[in-house]
């Protein structure tokens, strides 16, 4: 059996509460654009019931190059540039890779 060298990705992103309407619609729309990528075998967005400022995205990359191409594509930047003060702090974004 091979193993699964697939990139496993989650990435927060804190909405200030006055803005979270607007980021949750910046968000949603960065989604078909992305799951169209090459190497993107899965990518949803997800947003907290008990904190509707917490975003969370729950990706699944072919591989780190696959993922890392993925920051310079034009829907992505263009992305960081809408978002640019609506969020609460920075995105925080953490890589994991299956271990069983």
């Amino acid at each position: 059996m091979t193993a699964d060298t697939s990139l496993r990705v989650i990435a927060h992103a804190k909405a200030q509460p006055n803005h979270v309407a607007q980021v949750r619609d910046i968000l949603t729309a960065l989604v078909d654009a992305t799951r169209k990528e090459p190497g993107c075998l899965s990518y949803e967005l997800l947003q907290n019931h008990a904190d509707p400022t917490d975003f969370v995205f729950v990706e699944r990359w072919a591989s780190a190059a696959a993922e890392q191409a993925h920051f310079v594509t034009p829907h992505l930047l263009a992305t960081l540039q809408q978002l640019t003060g609506l969020l609460a702090s920075e995105p925080q974004i953490q890589r994991y890779g299956v271990v069983g």
